[in-house]
């Protein structure tokens, strides 16, 4: 072969992989923990605490009855779940990190933020209170104790809405927390719970986990709650239209949430079975929204 057919022979691969390289490499689908619903119109949804406590399950069946759905759960804190939407992985998310999403509707790949209910956060820890947070008279007057303490506390250190919240408190506090005592699990809510019961540990849990599943962490109690700083606003947001297969139905299910009917499953959720609700409704949470 001359130096000429070698020539264009070089030139034609440059040019095959440029136009390969061009085209955008499909990311990996993320794990779908459960379904719901066998309907014509699938669509998919990340989500955390919501998804663990049964929450998006009544959701999912109270709006299959005008909708023929088949929601597809993923299992996601609320950094990985705004990761999955930016990626266009999934068609939804329902969050709470106030600041993440504000970028996000910014950067323009989520859309139509829609509030639709709160929780707040309790720390807990044993009840021998070692670092005698039932005193403290704010969160970060809490998390300043369990530092000058040093008593073993529990991080979700997976970027959660619950992990960003803690983040903000410890520098609210001026604390970078590090040591022996701070015990990261990069895990979801329930699994932190356990470590956290299993060393006698202090963590920040959402009230809806607690409410559910206290009674499976006999060596903790609530020790603090009640501060603006712990209430915990969740938001759906979609992807852009026509971002993603099923985007016209997520936007759907969204303006159900939002919805008369939508807002009583959320309010009355948990009441039957635990005296409590374990979300307050669109309503409560306006209050705190900034």
């Amino acid at each position: 072969m001359n130096h000429l057919a070698l020539s264009s022979l070089a030139q034609g691969i440059a040019l095959l992989a440029t136009v390969l390289l061009s085209f955008p490499v499909a990311a990996e689908s993320p794990k779908v923990a459960a379904t719901y619903g066998d309907g014509s119109q699938p669509f998919t949804l990340a989500t955390g605490s919501p998804g663990e406590i049964g929450l998006l399950e009544a959701l999912a069946q109270a709006f299959s009855h005008q909708t023929p759905i088949t929601l597809r759960w993923v299992k996601a804190g609320s950094g990985e779940a705004l990761d999955f939407l930016k990626g266009r992985q999934v068609d939804v998310v329902l969050v709470h990190a106030p600041t993440a999403e504000a970028a996000a509707v910014k950067e323009g790949w989520a859309v139509k933020p829609t509030l639709i209910g709160s929780n707040e956060f309790y720390l807990v820890g044993p009840a021998d209170d070692p670092a005698k947070i039932r005193a403290a008279a704010s969160a970060t007057d809490a998390y300043r104790r369990i530092a000058a303490a040093g008593a073993p506390f529990i991080s979700r250190a997976d970027n959660s809405g619950t992990h960003k919240k803690e983040m903000q408190l410890w520098k609210a506090a001026g604390i970078e927390p590090k040591g022996d005592w701070y015990i990261p699990t990069h895990d979801f809510m329930t699994a932190s719970l356990k470590r956290a019961n299993d060393v006698k540990g202090y963590f920040m849990t959402d009230s809806s986990t607690w409410i559910a599943e206290r009674t499976q962490f006999s060596n903790l109690v609530m020790l603090f709650k009640g501060d603006k700083a712990l209430v915990n606003t969740y938001h759906a947001l979609l992807a852009p239209p026509g971002a993603t297969p099923g985007g016209d139905t997520a936007a759907r299910f969204v303006g159900f949430l939002a919805s008369p009917q939508g807002q009583k499953v959320i309010h009355d959720y948990g009441k039957d079975r635990y005296g409590e609700p374990l979300y307050q409704d669109a309503a409560y949470a306006q209050r705190f929204v900034d």
